[in-house]
């Protein structure tokens, strides 16, 4: 049986939201409906309602009597983004120490490889990558729904920051973090190991940014 086939709405919110996170769409843009319904091949109803969402996501901002734009990223944006991290993240790993399974910790292995990899390359752009996925995977290993839905956008929003950060600022050493501490705490299924090495990886990105700023 085929899956149903998506809305144009649907198909219109993952474009734009990957326009966002990538850049295409900077902060502070102003978002052409119409325009960018022609550059989609979408109509401009289903453009209207993924603008609608991602500004309920807060990707998008409406600004009245000029517009809608994309969201800026303002320090204080930044600094509840590292406070939600650590309020569901920390939660998320202990709860996964206790649940994963050797098949996760096998993937999630080979995730932090690639992250490693891209590491000693001094590649942000793949280690961005890389760094979604395990934090992501990590997420849906606990196979909560609640935490998903709330981490999911939480993490999209993590990506964008940092993908901006990095778009004007080179790879210096210590910016792109190491997850082996997290990954063994996981592996011994410590939970309390598992919810401090979170702790830490997330407080030692706050470190960083603080000693720039």
């Amino acid at each position: 049986m085929l899956p149903p086939r998506k809305r144009d709405s649907d198909r219109a919110y993952e474009q734009l939201l990957d326009m966002i996170l990538d850049l295409r769409l900077s902060p502070g843009d102003m978002v052409n409906e119409q325009a960018l319904a022609a550059e989609l091949g979408l109509g401009r109803m289903p453009v209207h309602e993924a603008v609608a969402r991602l500004a309920a996501d807060r990707f998008t901002t409406v600004m009245p009597r000029r517009g809608t734009v994309v969201s800026a990223v303002a320090l204080k944006d930044v600094i509840d983004m590292f406070e939600a991290r650590e309020a569901i993240e920390c939660g998320v790993a202990y709860i996964a120490a206790r649940r994963a399974t050797e098949e996760d910790l096998t993937r999630l292995r080979g995730l932090v490889d690639v992250a490693d990899k891209a590491r000693r390359a001094s590649d942000p752009a793949e280690y961005l990558k890389s760094d979604h996925e395990i934090h992501g995977f990590l997420v849906h290993m606990i196979n909560n729904t609640f935490l998903q839905d709330a981490a999911d956008r939480l993490l999209l929003h993590n990506l964008r920051f940092w993908r901006l950060y990095f778009s004007t600022r080179p790879a210096l050493p210590g910016a792109m973090l190491s997850h082996d501490g997290l990954l063994a705490a996981l592996a011994s299924h410590e939970p309390e190991k598992a919810e401090e090495a979170m702790r830490e990886h997330i407080a030692s990105s706050r470190r960083m940014l603080q000693g720039l700023f």
